[in-house]
């Protein structure tokens, strides 16, 4: 895919905000990583926090300003699933039981990735993220904001986190294979984009 005006696409508002996203990702592994006291905690949780609202920002001033890119379209995923795995890795680290949640996202995201470059061969490809997706995502970055935000928290608060994170990703997990492969298949032919 050629990127005929690259310079107004680099610079673009939504585009510029993927990238302090990105940016903000070692930032925040290397306070959380080297914190020990609470304000520490909460600065971490800030810059998760700050990059969340920028994800919904960018893609609203995207679409109302018509600031849609080829660009776009690659960046925006690509800095919330670095950010997303950042996150979670990150407090896996903290809280093992956070393990099989990392695990399902990584095994998620690596079949979307494979089955977007097997259709995308072909041709097709799905029109957009899915329902499901998008409110696994929210309840990613809420959940495990939380976690940032509160690290004495009650063990059996972590394992419910644990387990509705789980869930969460899981039903994510089989609504994509059902939109590739099910019977009521979701991709399109990339000409109808």
């Amino acid at each position: 895919m050629f990127i005929k005006d690259w310079k107004r696409e680099l610079f673009s508002i939504p585009n510029m905000l993927s990238f302090f996203r990105l940016a903000l990702i070692p930032i925040y592994a290397y306070i959380y990583l080297n914190a020990t006291q609470p304000h520490q905690y909460f600065i971490a949780g800030s810059i998760m926090a700050v990059s969340c609202l920028t994800d919904m920002i960018d893609g609203k001033i995207a679409r109302h300003f018509n600031m849609i890119t080829t660009l776009g379209k690659i960046l925006d995923p690509v800095a919330d699933k670095i950010t997303q795995f950042t996150l979670t890795l990150c407090l896996s680290l903290k809280y093992p039981v956070l393990l099989p949640v990392l695990t399902i996202f990584v095994v998620k995201e690596g079949f979307q990735l494979i089955a977007g470059i097997f259709f995308l061969r072909k041709g097709w490809m799905l029109p957009g993220a899915l329902m499901t997706g998008k409110i696994c995502t929210t309840v990613l970055f809420i959940s495990l904001i939380a976690l940032v935000l509160f690290p004495g928290i009650d063990p059996a608060a972590v394992n419910l986190i644990a387990l509705v994170d789980g869930v969460f990703l899981f039903i994510s997990f089989v609504s994509y294979i059902m939109a590739y492969f099910g019977r009521n298949k979701k991709i399109q032919d990339v000409e109808a984009e």
